[in-house]
């Protein structure tokens, strides 16, 4: 048995946050195990001045972490999963996921406002194309500004009166105590979270089965069944995290329900939506995840055909 387990992670509040939650979990289980926690600086930390869908490419928070993770550096990376590109690196692989906070975007204004009454013409920061769009097919008349850096700065620039209003995760806000600051939770019928939206994942190394052992307790059974049926959506899709694309997976009333986005950023086909659902007891149990992943693959493939297809080629085209 080793007696000590270092943990990959990027340097923000969350990430440290969700890191140090991680390493708790760890030494409740095993307490005569000592937990390190190794900050690394991703691409997406260094390049703060530039919106994320000029920087291009795939893994822009996690890349850094998982090179030092093969290298053996660290013995584990904590990630937000919705930071996790579909394909992941030789050799590793995401052998948990963490029971997931609220999935949902939450909107913060300067004066409390809700989005439908925020002023004419207001100016909405976000980072996300995938909430740029969602909001802009709901206020054609906002001006939504790219807002990168941690979620401090963005409430800071919100505060300084650069923004009326930003849009930051719900899940993040909750872990960091600032709840209280959401103007409002924006339902899953206005923004579709994004992919993995609220889950804490841990990827560790393939053949390491002693750590593969250790984090095994930390899996949450239904999120992960959630998130990796969301990932199916992403994997068929073909985009990486930063095109306008969501999709969402839940249980809920005795069903799996599973809704998904393409987003148009040029506004021509504007925003392609679907959704499935199946009932729980249609299902046998031991064959859930492959009939849930059927049903994202089949959703995917529905939007690709309705234009889907046409967007994303259009976005690589344009970069």
């Amino acid at each position: 048995m080793r007696n000590k387990v270092v943990i990959g992670t990027r340097g923000s509040k969350l990430a440290l946050w969700q890191a140090n939650w991680v390493r708790d979990r760890l030494i409740q289980l095993y307490p005569e195990l000592k937990v390190e926690i190794e900050k690394i600086k991703t691409t997406g930390d260094k390049i703060l001045d530039t919106p994320l869908t000029k920087i291009g490419g795939k893994g822009l928070f996690v890349k850094e972490i998982e090179e030092a993770l093969i290298s053996k550096r660290v013995d584990i990376a904590v990630h937000s999963m919705k930071d996790v590109p579909a394909e992941i690196p030789s050799g590793l692989h995401i052998s948990a996921i963490c029971k997931r906070e609220d999935p949902k975007d939450a909107f913060l204004s300067k004066k409390g406002v809700s989005i439908v009454k925020l002023p004419y013409g207001a100016t909405v920061g976000t980072s996300s194309l995938r909430r740029a769009i969602q909001i802009k097919a709901l206020r054609s008349d906002l001006n939504i500004l790219p807002l990168r850096g941690n979620v401090d700065t963005r409430i800071r620039k919100l505060n300084e009166g650069k923004f009326d209003a930003i849009i930051l995760a719900l899940a993040g806000l909750k872990r960091m105590g600032l709840e209280g600051m959401v103007t409002e939770v924006i339902s899953e019928d206005i923004i579709i979270p994004a992919i993995g939206q609220g889950a804490i994942g841990i990827e560790t190394r393939i053949d390491d089965d002693y750590i593969n052992e250790l984090v095994k307790p930390l899996n949450d059974p239904e999120t992960a069944l959630c998130v990796n049926t969301e990932r199916v959506f992403l994997s068929v899709v073909g985009g990486g995290c930063q095109l306008p694309l969501a999709c969402h997976a839940k249980i809920e009333n005795s069903s799996f329900k599973v809704v998904g986005m393409i987003g148009d950023p040029y506004g021509e086909i504007s925003i392609i939506k679907g959704k499935r659902e199946m009932k729980l007891s249609d299902i046998n149990y031991q064959s859930f995840l492959s009939e849930a992943e059927k049903l994202a693959k089949e959703l995917a493939e529905e939007l690709l055909k309705r234009g889907g297809s046409i967007i994303i080629e259009k976005i690589y085209k344009e970069r």
